[in-house]
């Protein structure tokens, strides 16, 4: 028929449809079981007995297919029936029509008298890379299966956001839920014994902390990382990788850690029972990588391991941290050629200095190879640099400029004179430096001078960042070209982040870099221009984390954590700190989002010390962040002077809602209180709210609105709870502030769902789930999901209330959240239906237990939006 549109056949509610493809009478009872467990997921069956037939079977069949968007096949014995004038089965058919990008789930029956054709077709199948195929014996075993892979595959809603994306790693800083262990950029050489010895340390477990003890320059660091990778069977729970390398304060130690567990220090509990709660009876590795710059915080370590005896610390340090249950593994050079003098060819090769060496040069230079010419030259430099990888490989960086004879010769001039000139030096680290200075001092000035001032920044840095802090240097409008020299030369290391080109140094590279620029009397001016430029981004950025374009604001700071951790420091270090108090106070919103309260705390408590003139405004925001962990921890009458102090200062300084939110603070401190004033802290909140209503300050209005309905809810008084919670979703609305919706909407929805609106409670809930996925905010997340999932317990949707209640219990662990008795309000419906309908609870806790979080969102939601799409596809 020209012109007709093809029959088009839809599901009335439009989720995901799963069309099941089976003989019909020979499988009718696995058909009818796997139909219930599609259903029980909420998704959307499709099958020839739940609809009409107005076309013929292969047209309807090819309609039914063009509206699906996953294929289930279930074959047993039976081919099925070859219609006339046709040449297959519509069971074969089917599989032949099914889009080659559509996923394909194939379950087959076990069986000793299948049909020849049948057989065929199977074989066929299993041929197929876009098929994935299973065999089952029963209906019971057929749903398990079913149910588990269609879990996973719901992630699939969301791959089309994915197209735009990069395949490589993702290398953002997340809120990093979890800590990935990074992939070594070179091949590891001569390691296998180190290797081994370190995981058998692990797999023992007699040593909570296994610390890797050498000097800057030996390879701990990259040992840790394979480490890591070689363990991951012993810890089945995880392994979470932490860099330390910019973390100088003692006190950051713990604030660093939540950091990569994922947990947000919102101030509402400490940091140290957070982090115990989430490793409790989860057998883990945290590697902490650098530690000798904040040694003084090992006893830390004692106490976690202590209430978390399942997880180990693997450690690398320049110094043994001398606390108890720590095991030491000293981490040695690797041999050179023994001797001195000619080498054979063989005897070099023999090396792992030698060869480390080899794969360097090859890197920078693929036409090089050891030769019998050169195999002395080789072992001379390795024997010179005493076998220290890194100050191999950066002689190995110069085979572009010079031969291995010049190289050896040059080393054999410079080495003794500048390792005599820094006799305060253990000996390995004396050839370390000298290496350094050796490497370095054949640059070009320009080059030599940008990358001592490179120091100055934490981890990564941008091509925008280097040349803000050049103005007025050496090398200013040079940057471009003496950065992309020191890239070729391996001092510095390039990595693409989210599309933007990214640079960094190695932590011994940086050590050396600011220790030149304080030696020259430049380190401070240097910090300042960091310092000035991070200020001035902050600035830019800081307006949009309140309402549209929050949650892209949030991911940009993200990416630049490590350098706003060191501007705050530059600041205070150089006694700027009425310009810090501003940083921090500009940040407050990413702060809260994020969770750093801890670190902020120290940087301000740091500043009050310094008892140096500062404004009223900074003397009220440094008391402020010192006071936020009080309120929620400790709750006194102290803390309630503290900010009514802060109150007073934020006024007499100008800032009115800087001094209304230290209202609302106060009034949250006096809600911790036993013997509750609730007329006080009510009137204090009221007063909050209009101040922040006149002053058009939509984020810190919709906060203190949560604040009066969390009073209203400890009174008992729900009616008045609800509409507190409301009023402070729809200023969250007016302003298109994502995270204060997230939190009023959370807040809302369970009150609702004590009030038996469950309908509204859902739509809610699938709101404020969308909003936490874009945000990654994990916290707000489990909420949601727990509230679907109680939702779910009450319509009798075993399997995914199984299944989401275990990935959301497995984000509270790992969160650390506390707060059970009072937010999850899915664990009373849980309980009646895992007595009701246990074996489907049961199986749906077995695919969420395999589920990431992502996957449990895209199992939550009926429709994932492109943007929430686009998020799950960065989780």
């Amino acid at each position: 028929m020209t012109g007709a549109r093809e029959p088009v056949i839809r599901t009335p509610d439009q989720r995901i449809r799963v069309f099941v493809s089976s003989t019909l009478r020979e499988l009718a009872d696995e058909r009818r079981a796997v139909r219930a467990a599609i259903e029980r997921m909420q998704l959307a069956p499709v099958m020839f007995e739940l609809g009409a037939r107005p076309h013929p079977p292969r047209e309807l069949y090819r309609s039914y297919l063009s509206q699906s968007d996953v294929f289930i096949g279930i074959y047993a014995d039976s081919y099925g029936w070859v219609a006339p004038d046709e040449q297959i089965s519509g069971l074969e058919d089917e599989y032949d029509l099914a889009p080659r990008e559509m996923p394909k789930l194939i379950y087959i029956k076990k069986s000793d008298h299948r049909e020849d054709r049948l057989k065929e077709l199977i074989s066929r199948i299993q041929t197929d890379d876009t098929a994935a195929y299973l065999s089952f014996a029963t209906a019971d075993e057929l749903v398990d299966r079913v149910s588990g892979d269609l879990a996973i595959l719901l992630a699939e809603r969301f791959d089309e956001s994915r197209s735009g994306v990069d395949g490589g790693p993702d290398e953002t800083e997340p809120a990093p839920l979890v800590a990935r262990v990074p992939a070594p950029y070179t091949t590891t050489i001569g390691r296998e014994r180190d290797l081994a010895n370190v995981r058998q340390l692990l797999a023992e477990g007699n040593d909570r902390v296994v610390t890797l003890v050498g000097p800057g320059g030996i390879g701990k660091s990259r040992l840790a990382i394979e480490v890591a990778h070689a363990s991951e069977d012993l810890f089945p729970d995880g392994t979470y990788f932490v860099l330390l390398e910019g973390v100088l304060e003692p006190g950051l130690l713990l604030p660093t850690i939540a950091y990569f567990l994922g947990i947000r220090d919102n101030g509402e509990a400490g940091l140290e029972e957070r982090i115990c709660r989430a490793l409790e009876g989860r057998r883990v590795l945290i590697v902490l990588d650098n530690f000798e710059q904040i040694v003084d915080a090992a006893p830390v370590l004692v106490r976690l391991y202590t209430v978390a005896p399942l997880a180990c610390f693997l450690v690398t340090s320049r110094t043994v941290l001398r606390i108890r249950g720590e095991q030491v593994y000293e981490v040695e050079t690797l041999p050179p050629p023994e001797g001195t003098g000619q080498i054979g060819l063989e005897r070099a090769r023999r090396s792992l200095a030698v060869q480390l060496f080899v794969d360097r040069a090859q890197a920078v230079k693929p036409d090089f190879t050891l030769t019998a010419e050169n195999a002395t030259a080789v072992a001379e430099i390795c024997r010179q640099l005493e076998g220290l990888p890194l100050a191999i490989e950066l002689a190995a960086a110069k085979i572009r400029l010079l031969t291995p004879e010049g190289i050896a010769q040059r080393l054999e001039h410079s080495l003794p004179l500048l390792t005599a000139s820094v006799r305060d030096l253990p000996d390995r680290h004396r050839t370390m430096r000298a290496t350094i200075d050796w490497s370095i001092s054949l640059l070009p000035p320009e080059q030599r001078a940008l990358l001592e001032d490179l120091g100055v920044f934490a981890t990564r840095f941008t091509l925008e960042a280097v040349e803000a802090i050049g103005r007025g240097r050496s090398w200013d409008g040079q940057g471009l070209d003496a950065l992309a020299e020191l890239v070729d030369a391996s001092l510095v290391k390039q990595v693409e982040i989210g599309g933007r080109a990214t640079f960094s140094l190695l932590a011994i590279m940086r050590q050396y870099a600011i220790g030149r620029l304080k030696e020259r009397g430049e380190a401070d001016v240097v910090r300042a221009a960091h310092a000035d430029y991070y200020t001035e981004l902050v600035r830019s950025v800081s307006p949009r984390l309140r309402g549209e374009g929050q949650a892209e604001a949030v991911r940009r700071l993200g990416l630049e954590l490590s350098n706003l951790r060191a501007a705050a420091r530059h600041l205070v270090y150089t006694n700027r700190l009425d310009d810090a108090g501003d940083f921090a106070w500009s940040l407050l919103v990413y702060w809260w989002i994020s969770g750093f309260f801890s670190e902020v705390r120290l940087w301000m408590i740091e500043l009050l010390e310094k008892q140096q003139p500062i404004t009223q405004h900074t003397r009220a925001v440094a008391w402020f962040f010192a006071l936020w962990g009080e309120m929620w921890q400790r709750p006194s009458d102290q803390v309630v002077a503290g900010l009514g102090e802060c109150v007073r200062l934020f006024t007499e300084s100008g800032d009115e809602s800087a001094a209304a939110m230290a209202l609302a603070a106060r009034a949250t401190t006096r809600m911790q209180f036993p013997d509750l004033d609730a007329e006080k802290a009510e009137a204090e909140l009221t007063d909050a709210v209009a101040t922040l209503h006149e002053l058009g300050d939509g984020w810190a209005e919709s906060m203190a609105e949560v604040g009066l309905g969390l009073l209203a809810v400890v009174q008992g008084d729900v009616q008045t709870a609800l509409a507190h919670f409301t009023r402070s979703a729809e200023v969250a609305d007016e302003g298109h502030d994502m995270f204060t919706r997230i939190v009023s909407g959370n807040n809302r929805t369970r009150v609702l769902f004590t009030m038996g609106e469950v309908e509204t409670a859902e739509r809610e809930w699938f709101l404020t789930l969308g909003l936490s996925a874009q945000l990654h905010y994990e916290e707000g997340a489990a909420y949601a999901m727990e509230g679907i999932c109680a939702i779910a317990a009450t319509r009798g949707e075993g399997w995914r209330v199984g299944a989401l209640a275990a990935v959301t219990a497995s984000m509270r662990q790992r969160t650390g959240l506390f707060d059970v008795e009072g937010f999850a309000v899915h664990l009373a419906p849980l309980e009646a239906i895992r007595a009701s309908d246990p074996e489907s609870v049961a199986a749906g806790e077995r695919a969420g237990a395999e589920m990431t979080v992502a996957e449990a969102i895209a199992l939550a939601l009926p429709v994932i939006d492109p943007a929430v799409g686009e998020a799950l596809a960065q989780w």
